[in-house]
């Protein structure tokens, strides 16, 4: 049940946060907005680090920098994304972290299954297929171009956060794995922006930045609290958020993808899932 629990919390946050995200966004840009939510994630996480006592060191501290890393880059690349491309294709794509974190294992020395191989073949092809069809919606870029290479670079990033956490998540306290991008994202992204001027948002944007903040924080501890219990089980519900996300999008902004997008996402999904049930 908490595996369960979890990874729909997971995902209803992630949903959340990539719903709000996008529209924050597209107000004030990418680099502003990352800079809030990291601002409003750090003020939640910090009383937690300090309760939780002193900090890893040695290898398990050089991983988590490199979780850290993976997870802002994915993150800062997501939301530039989501500026211009379809909420629906981008989180499909995004959510593919999990098939990059079986490609890195592989490439690390793992053994890959032919099964595996062939849920990756699938992903790939549904990633083909959400990046073809010519958009007609004002301000969007065409098809495969910016928001589609955007979203890869975003899971490929994620991937390699999740394949450093996967290290470390069980050694140390789970504050500690939340803290390392929200802090990096304070010092690399909202500093030196506030340093020229750029880190303000409009007003009526700061709810949506304040949400996509906590809800980040709040589904990396329920995803993270759910795997101790199962990670398979947690990481199939924790992937729906880019199922929801594309519902969301289509009822919150009126979001429509053309019927071969459709056929891309609902691939890119199924393999997601599957690829998590081979890897459980």
């Amino acid at each position: 049940m908490t595996a369960i629990l979890g990874g729909l919390g997971a995902a209803c946050c992630w949903t959340v946060a990539m719903l709000c995200s996008s529209r924050a966004s597209r107000v004030n840009g990418a680099g502003p907005t990352l800079a809030w939510v990291m601002l409003v994630g750090l003020a939640i996480v910090v009383p937690f680090v300090l309760a939780s006592g002193s900090p890893p060191t040695g290898s398990a501290a050089g991983w988590l920098l490199l979780a850290g890393t993976g997870n802002l880059g994915g993150l800062l690349l997501e939301y530039s994304a989501v500026r211009t491309g379809k909420v629906g294709v981008v989180a499909s794509i995004a959510s593919t972290e999990g098939a990059v974190t079986a490609v890195i294992a592989a490439i690390a020395g793992e053994p890959i299954a032919a099964a595996v191989a062939a849920v990756l073949a699938l992903i790939a092809g549904g990633i083909v297929l959400a990046s073809l069809g010519e958009n007609h919606d004002p301000g969007e870029d065409g098809p495969a171009t910016r928001a589609v290479l955007l979203a890869l670079g975003a899971a490929l990033a994620f991937g390699v956060g999740l394949y450093a956490a996967g290290h470390v998540s069980d050694d140390v306290a789970l504050p500690w794995v939340v803290l390392p991008a929200r802090l990096l994202g304070v010092a690399v992204v909202a500093i030196p922006l506030a340093s020229v001027g750029r880190i303000r948002i409009a007003r009526a944007s700061i709810p949506l930045v304040v949400a996509a903040g906590v809800a980040e924080v709040l589904g990396i501890a329920s995803f993270a609290l759910g795997a101790r219990d199962a990670i398979g089980v947690t990481s199939v519900l924790g992937s729906q958020f880019a199922a929801f996300a594309a519902v969301g999008a289509y009822f919150l902004f009126g979001e429509r993808l053309r019927r071969v997008q459709v056929a891309g996402v609902a691939a890119i999904l199924v393999g997601v899932v599957l690829l998590a049930v081979l890897r459980a």
